[in-house]
């Protein structure tokens, strides 16, 4: 272990202390690559492009398996256009976690694939409002819920967070229409979604036993059909930009936030249980709530930080339901960062810790998820390394080390 991580650390040095050396400033980076189409810029197409690599060290694997693996965890590209102030339309595409267990010999097998993850087009409704449609990200419940992938304070997102991955949506992304926009400090999104028929949960449900996810496939599209979602968050200091959806996860700094939040989601006949033992059953609603608070504060005149985040989250899909990361019950969850002072000419350090508490009722024990971790900017989120110890117990208790470089242009 400890020799395969040295090596992980030692490539990922190589390959950012060059790019660490000449690029002073993270200013050079700023909103990605810009193409303006006139000449006052107000029309232009924008490319953004970012990539996650890891090592990672897990001691709950098979006994013929190394406990060391590499794993792409995201490489994606993202772009959006506006060649007038009233419309734009965003594409964004990418793989995940591809690695060498589910890549294919030429690049043909499903995890190898390309894939849309958003595609949306949206037209502004006076100055602060936008209603739009597509395959999109303008998710309820919580912030991270609606978390970018680009500037996370943690190695990863709270899996638990993505409440609805899988089950209603491809990936975190619904295909519906949406509405978002500003009302002095209070900004909302709000969304009406086409549930996807087909998702991770295909079991049939079973007399006395739990709900299953599978309303739509199960009871059709009139009973189950759409999904609704919602998020509303109150922003006592600096304003942040609420252009696109994804929500940043640390500034790191470079801005002062106090916001408190709310959102949920809502999907009627969402969650089936069997009635009897020849097929009858019944719909139950799903519903998600959560109320959350995001703070940053830049501390003295060196750079220094904290980055804290804290959520409580009400999940009922359905009677004792459990699969997977989703389960019928609640969560705590919280994250707090620190970054260290310095020179603004040097990288930045922060160490963080985060921790979440799952309770379901249909287990009488806790999922538990600990980690701790440091972020290593070497240019901001641009480029930086992240290595992080997770431990999570739930029944049995799973210890694993990451090591991830990113960049992002």
């Amino acid at each position: 272990m400890k020799t395969t991580i040295c090596y992980g650390a030692l490539f990922c040095a190589l390959l950012f202390g060059g790019a660490a050396q000449a690029q002073k400033s993270p200013d050079i980076y700023k909103g990605g690559l810009k193409v303006s189409l006139n000449d006052d810029g107000s029309k232009y197409f924008r490319l953004i492009s970012w990539a996650q690599i890891q090592a990672a060290y897990s001691d709950n694997v098979a006994p013929n398996a190394s406990p060391v693996n590499f794993n792409l965890r995201r490489a994606r590209v993202l772009m959006y256009s506006q060649i007038s102030k009233k419309f734009l339309i965003l594409t964004h595409f990418g793989l995940n976690s591809l690695n060498a267990g589910n890549m294919s010999p030429v690049g043909t097998g499903a995890n190898a694939q390309l894939f849309f993850h958003d595609v949306w087009g949206q037209y502004s409704v006076g100055k602060n409002h936008a209603v739009g449609a597509g395959l999109h990200y303008f998710n309820g419940v919580s912030r991270l819920n609606n978390q970018s992938t680009l500037n996370m304070m943690t190695l990863d997102n709270n899996r638990q967070s993505w409440s609805t991955l899988g089950l209603t949506d491809q990936f975190a992304r619904h295909l519906g229409i949406f509405a978002k926009g500003a009302i002095g400090k209070l900004q909302y999104r709000v969304a009406m979604n086409d549930a996807m028929t087909n998702g991770l949960d295909m079991r049939d449900p079973e007399l006395n036993g739990g709900a299953v996810y599978g309303g739509k496939r199960l009871l059709g599209s009139q009973k189950a059909g759409f999904a609704y979602a919602g998020y509303f968050e109150y922003q006592f200091w600096d304003k942040e930009s609420n252009f696109l959806p994804f929500k940043v996860g640390t500034y790191a700094g470079s801005k002062k936030v106090l916001n408190v939040g709310a959102g949920f989601f809502a999907h009627p006949n969402g969650a089936v249980v069997a009635t009897d033992t020849v097929g009858g059953m019944r719909g139950e609603n799903v519903l998600l709530f959560a109320g959350d608070v995001f703070y940053e504060q830049p501390i003295g005149s060196k750079g220094g930080a904290i980055s804290a985040y804290a959520t409580y989250q009400m999940n009922d899909y359905g009677e004792d339901y459990l699969f997977s990361a989703y389960g019928t019950g609640s969560m705590i969850y919280g994250h707090v960062g620190y970054v260290i002072p310095g020179r603004a000419d040097k990288p930045k350090i922060q160490p963080y810790v985060s921790y979440a508490v799952n309770q379901y009722d249909a287990s009488n024990i806790n999922r538990n998820v600990l980690g701790v971790g440091v972020n290593y900017y070497l240019t901001g989120h641009h480029s930086k390394l992240t290595l992080e110890y997770k431990q999570q117990q739930f029944g049995a208790t799973t210890n694993g080390v990451t090591l991830q470089a990113m960049i992002y242009l």
